[in-house]
């Protein structure tokens, strides 16, 4: 396998709006206690939400898929908050730490007359194939984000 830096490493963005207010949508995604009720895929429950929110600061996710029981922790640190437009974060997979290495997560929160527009950036995936599972993993996880924002 070529050394990380000649690489050619993959990105996935995706924008989602949702019809609430930034400072909401910013502490869905910040709050633990409000992660608790919608963090994870479909099919998944958040069993666990620990965020030390601050540049530095560390943060733990885990969640529990529904029909199998499987145990899943996402882990990191908090790289910038700048409360309620912007947060970067690194991302590891307690479960693949050889398989993945850490990655790089920004969230970008506008005001969109009233909604807001979420763009998430997740980048430095070393195989294309773990860039794509995380695609259907984001896009399921702000499903859940919409719905518990009602709508």
């Amino acid at each position: 396998m070529p050394a990380p830096e000649t690489q050619t490493l993959h990105t996935l963005r995706l924008t989602r709006v949702f019809q609430a207010p930034r400072e909401r949508v910013w502490r869905a995604w910040t709050d633990p206690e409000a992660l608790k009720k919608w963090w994870g895929p479909r099919d998944f429950d958040c069993i666990g939400a620990e965020s030390d929110l601050r540049p530095g600061g560390k943060y733990r996710l885990t969640i529990r898929q529904r029909e199998k029981g499987e145990v899943f922790t996402a882990y990191g640190e908090y790289k910038e908050v700048t409360p309620p437009s912007r947060l970067v974060f690194t991302w590891r997979w307690e479960q693949w730490d050889e398989a993945m290495w850490e990655t790089l997560v920004t969230v970008e929160f506008r005001e969109r007359g009233g909604a807001a527009e979420l763009t998430l950036t997740h980048e430095r995936f070393r195989e294309k194939t773990l860039r794509d599972q995380h695609e259907m993993g984001w896009t399921w996880t702000l499903d859940c984000l919409a719905k518990h924002l009602g709508g």
